[in-house]
């Protein structure tokens, strides 16, 4: 018996009708997913279309704008590199850089520009100005105005153009008057002679010849004179003239010849200095040596025959003062200051002259008995012997072993008494100093120094006993300003100074230089 089939799906017998069923299930699908795409789509398109309506501008600028400021700005540099700075064609500088500002207000290149034509406007002015071309200049001047360069430089230049074109009328009279005083040989006496008139005429026109040709043939004469001075050993005036060529013209042909003539009126004078040296003629000496320093300070010939000349004036100058030739005395201690005496040496002049004035004094006075003549003597004598066991060589005035052993001189100038006395003071005024120097103790060992050429001027070893104290005075206030005592740093270079040390030694030049560093003016 056969089983009927078991229940099958509505449609299961027929292919053709599943198929169907099956196709338009896959169309429904596909229908339904584009929708979707459409949908998405359109809401893109409609995004892409509100951003271009709010981008439109700066969309429409980047595209036409930009090329066209990158290429204004190009030809602006260009232009400005050519000095064109302003055209009537808007080729020039300026036009470019503000039509930049005219597409973008804010464009920073453009601004710049502008700046950089004013400067280059305001420069041109100045080059116009001194040219000679005052429209020109005036009207670059009034471009960099335009352009707002700063008030204080463009006035700076306008007062210039003013004061060219006042003095523009002006210029034929002034070569008038040049030449009227180089006719009349006034050269450069005063500022109506000739050189200064022809320097205010290249002022206003430096390319102008006659100005030139004048200042030229002025100079010429002026340094001919120069050389006549030199000649005559007038070496301060020559050397003022020659300064004084090189303010109008530092590259005349005559100067290296007025130049050698100086040079050889230096050798002439210097040695006629030296010869008066050798015969005693101080004064001319003095002044031959003096007038070649006034020329050449730094010359280490005529700086030895002026040390030599002013230790023969003080030396002379106290051996009149020892025999009472007090005015001759005083004039030779006027001469040692003028060659540059220290301090200390005009002060043991002075004191020397006012104790033989005392001497004199006494000697003058009415004889005194012999036994009160021994007392006084006696007096003097224990004064000497206290004051050296003090230490009191030279002061305090008035109670120093010198005063007492000047005044028993006076007194008794044969007692053998007082023959021993001063010959005990020498060698204890240089054991003094050697002692109180060795100890560091630099004011004693200047007091023990004076007490010393006081007692023998003319001693050979003065002279190195003052440079080792000088020495020692700066090696001492090189390490005391170290420490902080900048008074007495300043101390000690004013008293190496007087000492006699030279003012471009090594250690001289340092100390002054650190007082210097730290705001100290120094000598």
């Amino acid at each position: 018996m056969e089983r009927e089939p078991l229940h099958r799906p509505h449609g299961a017998g027929h292919p053709a009708l599943d198929r169907v069923r099956r196709e338009g299930r896959w169309w429904w699908l596909q229908a339904r997913h584009a929708r979707r795409v459409w949908r998405w789509a359109l809401l893109a398109a409609l995004a892409v279309f509100v951003l271009l309506v709010l981008l439109r501008k700066p969309l429409a600028d980047w595209f036409w704008d930009e090329p066209q400021i990158e290429q204004l700005l190009t030809e602006g540099d260009r232009a400005l590199a050519a000095g064109r700075l302003s055209a009537a064609d808007g080729s020039g500088a300026r036009e470019r850089y503000q039509a930049v500002l005219a597409l973008d207000g804010d464009r920073l290149q453009a601004r710049q520009g502008l700046a950089r034509t004013g400067a280059a406007a305001l420069q041109q002015a100045r080059d116009k100005l001194q040219g000679g071309d005052l429209d020109g200049s005036a009207q670059a001047l009034a471009l960099a105005r335009e352009l707002q360069v700063p008030q204080g430089e463009a006035d700076a230049v306008a007062r210039q153009l003013q004061a060219r074109r006042n003095a523009g009328a002006g210029i034929g009279a002034l070569l008038a008057q040049a030449r009227n005083a180089f006719a009349a040989g006034r050269l450069d006496d005063s500022e109506s002679s000739a050189l200064p008139l022809f320097q205010r005429i290249l002022v206003l026109q430096p390319d102008s010849l006659p100005a030139l040709e004048g200042r030229e043939d002025a100079l010429s004469d002026l340094l001919q004179h120069a050389r006549t001075l030199a000649g005559r050993g007038e070496l301060a005036e020559a050397n003022a003239i020659l300064l004084r060529a090189r303010q109008f013209d530092a590259g005349h042909a005559d100067l290296p010849a007025s130049q050698e003539a100086l040079a050889q009126g230096v050798d002439q004078r210097l040695r006629l200095a030296q010869r008066a040296l050798q015969r005693h003629q101080l004064e001319t000496a003095a002044k031959g040596f003096l007038a070649v320093l006034a020329v050449a300070p730094d010359d280490p010939r005529a700086q030895r025959g002026r040390e030599q000349t002013l230790q023969a004036v003080l030396a002379r100058s106290q051996t009149q003062a020892d025999d009472f030739q007090f005015e001759a005395a005083q004039r030779d201690a006027v001469l040692a200051e003028q060659l540059g005496a220290s301090l200390a040496a005009r002060q043991q002049l002075a004191q020397r002259l006012q104790r033989a004035q005392q001497a004199q004094q006494a000697l003058q006075q009415p004889a005194l008995g012999r036994p009160q003549r021994e007392r006084q003597l006696r007096d003097y004598l224990r004064r000497i012997e206290r004051a050296e066991n003090a230490g009191q060589w030279i002061s305090p005035p008035g109670h120093s072993a010198f005063d007492a052993l000047r005044e028993v001189q006076a007194l008794a100038p044969r007692d053998p008494r007082v023959k021993a006395a001063a010959a005990r003071l020498l060698p204890a005024s240089r054991r003094c100093f050697d002692d109180n120097l060795r100890q560091n103790r630099v004011q004693a060992a200047g007091a023990c120094l004076q007490a010393w050429q006081t007692l023998s001027p003319t001693a050979s070893g003065l002279p190195a006993a003052r440079q080792r104290l000088a020495q020692r005075w700066l090696a001492i206030g090189s390490e005391r300003l170290g420490n902080g005592d900048v008074a007495f740093a300043e101390r000690a270079l004013q008293q190496a100074g007087e000492l006699g040390v030279s003012a471009s030694s090594s250690e001289y030049q340092q100390l002054r230089q650190r007082l210097r560093d730290i705001g100290v003016s120094s000598p």
